[in-house]
C-alpha cells in the first residue's frame, strides 16, 4: 500500500478550566503520515506548540490500545471519530483526506465538567460503580469458578456487557446526556451471573439513584449510544436494566 502524508487544518476546543469560557483555536499540521493514529497526530501538534512557546492541548490517553477508555474526543461531530466500533486511539489518519479540516471537541455533558481543553472529569462513572457495581461473595480461585454452572447464553451476554470500557461516548452521543447504556452494561454483567445475586435487589435501585444524582439525562431510546459505542454494547442491556429496576422496586415495596 502506498503511504501518503497529509496536510490538515485542526479546529481544537481550548478551555483553561470549567469556570472559564472556551473557544476553538485553529492549527495547521503538515506531513502527517496516514499510518499515524489520531493521538499520535495530536502528539505532533503538541510538539509543534511547545516549540512555538505555546500551551499544548490537554487530552486524555493511557493504553492507546482501545482498552482503557480514556481517549475521549468528539471528532467531526462523532465521539471517537468516523470509524465504527473504534476508540480515538485506534483511529488512524488514513480515515481523513489531504487538506481536510478536522474539528475536535471534548465530551459535552453537565455530568462531565471540563478539566482543561479536551479533558473532562468522568468521576461520576466511578461513583455510579461504587453505588452498586460490585459483588460481596467470596469468588474463590480460578479453579473454583468451574464449580458454578452458568448457562452459556447468559455467560456470553455477561461477557459482552462486561466489554464496556466506560469511555463515556454513549453520554456524549446522547441528546439527553444519558448514562443508561454504561449503567445497563455494568448492571447486566453482574445480574446475569450467580456471583451477582446477593446485591441484585439493591444494585439497580442504588446505581440509578446515583446516576440521577450526578445529573445525567433520561433515556429516550434514540439508539445513538449503541451506534457510537466502541465496544458495540447492545441496547438490550437497557431493557434488562429496566426489568432489574422494576423487579427491585416491587420487592422493596412489599
Amino acid at each position: 500500500m502506498e503511504h501518503t502524508n497529509l496536510n490538515l487544518t485542526l479546529k481544537v476546543w481550548r478551555q483553561a478550566n470549567a469556570n472559564t469560557p472556551g473557544n476553538f483555536e485553529t492549527y495547521n499540521v503538515s506531513d502527517i503520515s496516514t499510518e499515524m493514529s489520531f493521538l499520535e497526530m495530536f502528539d505532533v501538534l503538541n510538539e509543534q506548540l511547545i516549540k512555538e512557546g505555546k500551551d499544548p492541548v490537554a487530552f486524555d490517553h493511557d493504553c492507546r490500545e482501545g482498552i482503557c477508555g480514556m481517549c475521549s474526543m468528539y471528532i467531526n461531530g462523532k465521539p471517537h471519530g468516523p470509524w465504527q466500533a473504534n476508540t480515538t486511539c485506534q483511529l488512524h489518519m488514513r480515515a481523513f483526506k489531504d487538506g481536510e479540516t478536522i474539528t475536535v471537541e471534548p465530551w459535552r455533558a453537565a455530568a462531565f465538567p471540563i478539566i482543561k481543553d479536551l479533558t473532562v472529569n468522568r468521576s461520576a462513572f466511578d461513583r455510579i460503580i461504587q453505588a452498586g457495581g460490585y459483588i460481596s461473595v467470596n469468588t474463590g480461585n480460578a479453579v473454583d469458578a468451574n464449580s458454578l454452572p452458568v448457562d452459556k447464553e447468559k455467560a456470553d451476554n455477561a461477557f459482552y456487557a462486561a466489554a464496556c470500557i466506560g469511555c463515556g461516548a454513549c453520554v456524549a452521543a446522547c441528546k439527553n446526556s444519558s448514562a443508561m447504556l454504561f449503567l445497563s452494561a455494568k448492571v447486566s454483567h453482574l445480574a446475569l451471573l450467580p456471583q451477582g445475586e446477593p446485591e441484585r435487589k439493591n444494585r439497580a435501585l442504588n446505581m440509578i439513584a446515583q446516576m440521577d444524582k450526578e445529573g445525567f439525562g433520561a433515556c429516550t431510546n434514540t439508539g445513538a449510544c449503541e451506534a457510537t459505542c466502541p465496544k458495540e454494547i447492545s441496547l438490550a442491556n437497557i431493557a434488562r436494566l429496566n426489568l432489574e429496576y422494576v423487579g427491585a422496586a416491587l420487592s422493596a415495596s412489599n
